[in-house]
């Protein structure tokens, strides 16, 4: 579906224990989540990057998707982007993803204009063809 990477990336693992722990300790993060019961079910993390929001490892359990738990989740970020003070929200996505581009479009996302590569690392898989991030900001 268009919520998986499967198609791009080869492998199971994007993101690995001590990357989230690293994350978690950065000055300025935090991580949303949304629980039902014990259980996570999303998230997303926020970072401090001055007068915008960078918004990254957003996530919702696969078998939950579609319900609506991602779009409260990203109001969450916004209302926390605000009360922070923000005066916007960027990300980076895949530019091929196109389903997904057009999920953060119709929540206000825009494309800046700004390509990143997007390297191989060793951790995240391997990629199936070149790939490169987009930059979408969200002026709150």
């Amino acid at each position: 579906g268009w919520t998986t990477e499967a198609d791009l990336i080869g492998g199971d693992v994007r993101t690995d224990e001590e990357e989230v722990r690293s994350v978690i300790q950065q000055q300025g993060s935090v991580f949303l989540i949304y629980q039902e019961g014990d259980r996570i079910i999303g998230c997303v993390n926020l970072q401090d990057k001055g007068d915008r929001m960078y918004l990254g490892m957003f996530s919702v359990s696969p078998e939950l998707q579609g319900g609506g738990i991602g779009r409260k989740i990203m109001e969450a970020a916004d209302g926390h982007a605000k009360a922070l003070g923000a005066k916007a929200i960027f990300m980076t996505v895949i530019s091929v993803r196109a389903d997904l581009v057009a999920w953060y479009e119709r929540r206000g996302y825009r494309d800046t204009g700004k390509r990143m590569p997007f390297p191989e690392d060793g951790r995240t898989g391997h990629h199936l063809q070149t790939l490169e991030f987009m930059e979408l900001e969200k002026i709150l």
